[in-house]
């Protein structure tokens, strides 16, 4: 027979197959050696008392041959000379995963990436690190796989209603993740993993005979009687095709601008901005797993932090832990900051970034712009933090302690951020509704975290591109545009999706929805 059940383990014991086995059987009241084998289905870890367990979910076989677990594979079949094409704008997880799905379905892709693919595209990033030289069209959030692609690798999501998680991740598995994966609580593969998955993906979409065109950045769309006929690129080059799928990215401004120059609806919308804090990774092992040292059985540990404060939340985002923090800006004299980690997690910080929402009350006096508000309020903030820091992309930084004591820092504490810091008053970069709600946050989180306020950490500005400050409106049912007929808005850059998981569950919904038209 075989049967699930959930065992508690100690670190130690939950990294011993043994130990395994025999905790099974003493559990079900068995012989040891009647278990001839089990699947492990989920792990996760339970920290809330002193001593840190393991909560494992697992498949057990009893007195029967045990079975190797079998992932499907997904098929994606070589398409005809004559199938239909959809044009896709941006390659990242919306992109590609929108175009294996379109794959499936007989239909070819064509895409459209505005950077470059995933191997050039590292250079750019060391010269952005190094040299503080930003490619507006090849940098974090642009390129080859997206923003994602380098920044983490995260990929879960609390946006179980919009599709198939357990599909996502079993595809990126398929395209070389770790089976570790689909079992992990708080999955993540690494951004030196990814690159070589997305590589994978593409190679998959050409050899079925999809297209996948680097450098080529969509400049206006093609229309007919409010209906798409195709897209021009900043080459000169022109696309032509009856459906795009528009996933851009949250950080294409220019494609904002774009369908904002062509009165296409758009609207502003409301997002979250603060800072990055870095603490030592130590601190935050001992504050989490409540001792001294980590030990070896225990990954890096991670915190999830949320406060309300006058009326607004102010939450942790992206948490790295084991990571490193990034300039993700996309322009230059714009400061940006985004954090990744390794998939091995082991830089000796973690980063998080610290966030406030704001609104429209805080983007009014950018009015004039119309839906482009909140972008130019975004915009506004990151030029404060260039000019604060000094240039070259060398960022504006505060103790924890200063910050919420109102006083510049005389010294900083050591830092994964490359560029590197200069000691600043971030209320003269961050508005007063923000400033102001994360010193209140950060007195309530030190109480809830012991060690969490603390003059080892440093705040690094800023956190800006938590989200789209555009919505792009669709249909509830066709996910069509409602004023342009065959423009497909998309994921994060339209607002509706917020992370790698999610953005890949938008591009298969939008290409299912697509093809569900083309029957």
């Amino acid at each position: 027979m075989i049967q699930q059940l959930s065992l508690k383990l100690l670190p130690a014991d939950a990294a011993s197959a043994a130990h395994i086995t025999q905790q099974a059987a003493a559990e079900l009241g068995i012989p040891a050696h009647n278990i001839t084998g089990y699947h492990l289905l989920k792990r996760s870890i339970d920290a809330r008392s002193r001593q840190a367990y393991f909560i494992l979910t697992l498949q057990v076989f009893i007195n029967e041959p045990f079975q190797e677990r079998v992932h499907t594979a997904p098929v994606y079949p070589a398409l005809p000379a004559d199938a239909p094409h959809v044009i896709i704008a941006g390659a990242g997880p919306a992109g590609l995963f929108a175009a294996l799905r379109l794959i499936e379905a007989g239909i070819r892709p064509v895409i459209l990436e505005r950077g470059k693919d995933v191997r050039a595209r590292r250079r750019d990033l060391a010269a952005l690190n190094k040299t503080g030289v930003v490619h507006p069209d090849s940098n974090y959030c642009f390129g080859e796989g997206g923003a994602g692609t380098y920044s983490d690798g995260k990929l879960y999501t609390r946006s179980n209603k919009r599709g198939d998680i357990n599909r996502i991740l079993n595809i990126f598995v398929h395209f070389g993740a770790e089976e570790k994966i689909m079992i992990d609580a708080h999955p993540h593969i690494g951004t030196n993993k990814l690159p070589h998955i997305i590589t994978a993906m593409r190679e998959q979409i050409i050899a079925s005979g999809g297209e996948v065109h680097f450098e080529q950045k969509v400049t206006a769309l093609n229309l007919h009687n409010n209906t798409i006929t195709g897209v021009k690129t900043a080459s000169g080059e022109t696309f032509e095709g009856k459906h795009l799928i528009l996933a851009t990215g949250h950080s294409a401004r220019d494609i904002f601008t774009m369908l904002h120059r062509q009165h296409i609806l758009l609207e502003a919308k409301p997002f979250a901005l603060g800072v990055r804090i870095e603490h030592p990774q130590e601190l935050i092992d001992s504050a989490q797993y409540h001792c001294t040292t980590r030990g070896e059985y225990l990954p890096p540990a991670s915190y999830s932090l949320v406060e309300q404060v006058e009326g607004r939340g102010v939450f942790s985002f992206c948490m790295c832990p084991g990571g490193i923090i990034a300039p993700a800006a996309t322009d230059p004299g714009e400061l940006v900051v985004n954090g990744w980690s390794p998939s091995k997690r082991n830089n000796p910080f973690a980063n998080s970034g610290m966030v406030v929402t704001v609104d429209e009350s805080d983007f009014a006096p950018f009015a004039k712009h119309g839906p482009l508000a909140a972008m130019y309020f975004q915009q506004a903030v990151e030029k404060k933090a260039y000019a604060a820091g000094g240039g070259n992309f060398v960022a504006p930084a505060q103790r924890m302690t200063d910050f919420v004591q109102k006083k510049i820092s005389a010294t900083l504490p050591e830092c994964s951020y490359v560029p590197g810091l200069h000691s600043a008053d971030l209320r003269t970069v961050l508005p007063a509704t923000v400033h102001q709600r994360l010193a209140g946050a950060f007195k309530a989180f030190g109480r809830k975290m012991k060690g969490y306020y603390s003059e080892n950490a440093v705040l690094v500005a800023t956190e800006s591109r938590t989200s789209s400050p555009v919505r792009i409106p669709r249909l509830n049912d066709t996910l069509e545009h409602p004023q342009v007929a065959g423009l497909y808005p998309c994921a994060e850059g339209a607002g509706y999706a917020g992370g790698i998981v999610s953005a890949a569950m938008d591009g298969e919904r939008v290409a299912a929805a697509i093809a569900a038209k083309l029957r």
